[in-house]
């Protein structure tokens, strides 16, 4: 018998049309971007190592849990549904950035730490003095002049990626929806942090002038001394160090063991970023593939 508008039947199937509850690793997921949305919020204004290490620590956390919904069965049965190429390809295309991204941290790390040890090495040695020592700064140096401009080409590319206003999905389920603007939220969050990661990674740009001026306060106003270790940026002391290790025309002698304790110290601060950058690497990758494997089957 066909249900009317005052018939029980219809009033019983009209539970069946609200919209169902989140999944809970969906509610998960939404908290732990909350956490880190806050955390970005509130660290605007300065960072420090210790921060982006919090910062990967929940990103960890995140995409552990992303990793989990890309399995559940509810998603793959939105990632198959008909109309849904256009937001699928832009997902996937997402989680390329990601991984591009990350991968670029990392490699900026790895020869940063290579060159630094190097330093040391020879700092330790001493085998050709001073002149010898400055050499090496000089090098290393060169080589972050290398590495910024490898991190701003990264930035370029990940310009306009962030901020994304949000799509929709052709299928305007609540499910749906409601999947589709987690994953492109942990995309936008995710890809913002590694944006600010680079950035610290890279220290503030400066042109000739201005490291001409930085020595010149270097040599005149030993205040600066006292504003390099304030600075929480590591890669920021270090550069500034070297810099001064470089022009500075007095005795270099009393710099040398400064200058080491600041290179050991960046090179725990890279070691911990890199643990971190490592594990995220293989979250990005293993999402990817579990997307892939479900669209192929």
């Amino acid at each position: 018998m066909a249900a009317t508008p005052f018939s029980p039947f219809h009033h019983q199937a009209r539970p069946k049309s609200l919209p169902s509850a989140p999944h809970p690793l969906i509610l998960q997921c939404n908290q732990h971007l909350g956490n880190l949305e806050a955390s970005d919020a509130t660290s605007s204004s300065s960072s420090s190592s210790s921060l982006f290490s919090d910062k990967l620590t929940g990103l960890l956390t995140l995409h552990d849990c992303v990793e989990k919904l890309v399995l559940l069965p509810l998603t793959q049965q939105v990632l198959v549904q008909e109309g849904q190429e256009k937001w699928v390809d832009e997902l996937l295309d997402g989680s390329l950035k990601l991984i591009d991204a990350c991968t670029v941290a990392k490699d900026a790390l790895l020869h940063t730490k290579e060159c630094a040890r190097e330093l040391q090495s020879i700092i330790r040695r001493k085998r050709g003095g001073e002149m010898e020592v400055t050499a090496e700064v000089k090098k290393f140096l060169a080589s972050r002049k290398v590495v910024k401009k490898a991190i701003l080409k990264a930035l370029g590319n990940l310009k306009g990626t962030t901020k994304r206003g949000k799509f929709s999905p052709s299928n305007k389920d609540h499910q749906t929806v409601t999947l589709v603007s987690v994953l492109k939220d942990v995309e936008e969050v995710t890809l913002s942090i590694l944006e600010s990661l680079l950035n610290f990674i890279s220290g503030p740009t400066q042109s000739r002038s201005s490291n001409w001026s930085l020595v010149s306060k270097l040599m005149l106003n030993k205040k600066i001394s006292c504003t390099q270790e304030a600075d929480p940026n590591e890669f920021a002391k270090v550069d500034s160090a070297l810099q001064s290790f470089v022009f500075h025309m007095a005795s270099k002698s009393d710099k040398i063991n400064h200058l080491q304790n600041q290179l050991e110290n960046l090179e725990s601060v890279i070691q911990e970023f890199v643990e971190g950058l490592e594990t995220l690497f293989k979250r990005f990758i293993r999402t990817r593939v579990s997307l892939l494997n479900i669209l192929n089957h």
